[in-house]
């Protein structure tokens, strides 16, 4: 049993995933293809010449303001938001393409179950925390899918709460969800000197870096903070945590 860590609370993509260059065209021709009116572009072959081009181009433009009122505001969306924004309806079930663009990058990172078994066998809480506009289930179904959901006390995504990292509110919910009330006896482990460091370091709890990630520049916050650690590996942070205990 840790005596002075209660949670160590993960960022998702880039930190218990491994980080993948994205090709964001290529993303937005994928999330297109759920507007209304794409089906039938679709079946006579004219999508990706013609309508695929400006939606996907309305998507992506959408996909920046959103973006940008998350690192700006800590303001959240959905799916639904990005769609609603670009000027466009979309049906959810033709957000096929969409998924199965990004499954791929979607990978647990194989160190990642046996840490969090070691956590728990300390006693301590394991949490998720992630920036997202992508339903619960997706997420869930991807740590399902690699061995790891089980060992999960709490996860909170912010596709369904008011705010994003770095609020204090987004990190406050993820203590909630696992039951800590003290954030000075909780651990965030993240790969962005702005949302993840020095967001949870204005919220009281100490901040891990896992330097790994390549950031877009439009993604780059005002801040950065100075992590409690750096590791280049996701199985040195129990020899952290039982430093800090």
């Amino acid at each position: 049993m840790s005596g002075g860590i209660d949670a160590v609370i993960f960022d998702w993509g880039g930190t218990l995933t491994r980080w993948h260059d994205i090709d964001f065209h290529a993303e937005s021709l994928a999330l297109a293809q759920a507007a209304v009116g794409a089906d039938a572009a679709l079946r006579d072959g004219s999508f990706l010449a013609s309508s695929g081009t400006e939606f996907s181009r309305r998507l992506h433009e959408a996909n920046q303001t959103v973006w940008g009122r998350s690192r700006d505001h800590q303001q959240s969306a959905s799916v639904a938001d990005l769609f609603t924004e670009a000027g466009l309806e979309h049906d959810p079930e033709l957000l096929t393409a969409y998924y199965e663009f990004w499954e791929p990058h979607t990978l647990t990172d194989p160190e990642v179950c046996p840490l969090f078994e070691a956590l728990r066998a300390r006693g301590i809480k394991v949490g998720v925390l992630s920036n997202t506009i992508w339903p619960r289930e997706w997420h869930e179904g991807f740590f399902r899918r690699d061995g790891v959901l089980d060992l999960i006390d709490g996860d909170v995504y912010t596709s369904e709460v008011p705010w994003t990292k770095p609020s204090p509110h987004a990190f406050r919910a993820a203590m909630d969800a696992v039951g800590a009330t003290d954030p000075s006896r909780c651990v965030y482990v993240g790969d962005r000197l702005f949302d993840d460091v020095w967001g949870a370091q204005n919220a009281g709890l100490r901040a891990i870096h896992v330097p790994h990630s390549v950031i877009p520049t439009e993604q780059v916050g005002h801040s950065e903070g100075t992590p409690d650690a750096v590791v280049h590996s996701l199985a040195e942070i129990p020899g952290l945590v039982d430093g800090w205990s």
